[in-house]
């Protein structure tokens, strides 16, 4: 583990996070300080510290073996999607009415480089676009707390993102629906830049459910 500027406890807390959210630790695996101090060539201090944020989070329990992993559950994923669709909604809505031409270009950059990385079928590239294209949005509504919630509700779902991004119909799918997401607010539409989020992100939800 790389020794940053931020405290070795945050480190420990976002690379066990990270693995948890990912899928590299997998529901009902048991996590210890012994075995994460190894892992991690840290003590066992900010390990403890990581482990107690982790259960606050409710991304693992406290056992008698040690802390179990809960990761996100199916009624978490629902919720998720629930508050996404509302808070997209109004921010790309605001995005549509509210942005300026340098950011309307950055955007449409963003999706000529999703378009082509799923051309490609490169699934680290249309993941990476996927982020930014959202994130953008979430930054030229200006809206700081629907940003850090939204931010933040995208990365504990990155394992269903990740599963989305490597199968070719949806990611082809969810490149064209960014594509007219897009083009609604280029339009200052802001009616049909919500109408076509929510559209969005109910298909996203339908494929990881399977419907």
């Amino acid at each position: 583990m790389q020794h940053k500027t931020v405290s070795l406890a945050d480190q420990v807390f976002e690379h066990i996070e990270n693995d948890i959210l990912s899928g590299t630790y997998k529901k009902g695996d048991v996590l210890t300080e012994s075995k994460l101090s190894l892992e991690l060539g840290v003590s066992r201090t900010p390990i403890r510290e990581a482990l107690r944020r982790l259960e606050q989070e409710h991304l693992i329990e406290e056992s008698g073996k040690g802390s179990v992993v809960i990761g996100i559950s199916e009624d978490d994923l629902d919720d998720i999607f629930l508050i996404r669709r509302q808070l997209e909604g109004i921010v790309c809505k605001v995005a549509a009415e509210n942005h300026t031409e340098s950011q309307l270009s950055e955007l449409e950059k963003i999706v000529e480089l999703q378009e082509y990385y799923t051309e490609k079928n490169d699934p680290d590239g249309i993941k990476a676009m996927d982020n930014q294209f959202h994130e953008m949005i979430y930054k030229i509504s200006k809206k700081t707390i629907f940003y850090e919630i939204l931010v933040t509700l995208h990365k504990k779902i990155q394992k269903y993102r990740r599963a989305a991004v490597t199968n070719k119909s949806r990611a082809g799918a969810s490149v064209s629906e960014h594509r007219a997401l897009y083009e609604a607010i280029a339009k200052g539409d802001g009616d049909l830049a919500s109408k076509l989020s929510v559209e969005h992100i109910n298909n996203a939800y339908n494929h990881i459910k399977g419907v």
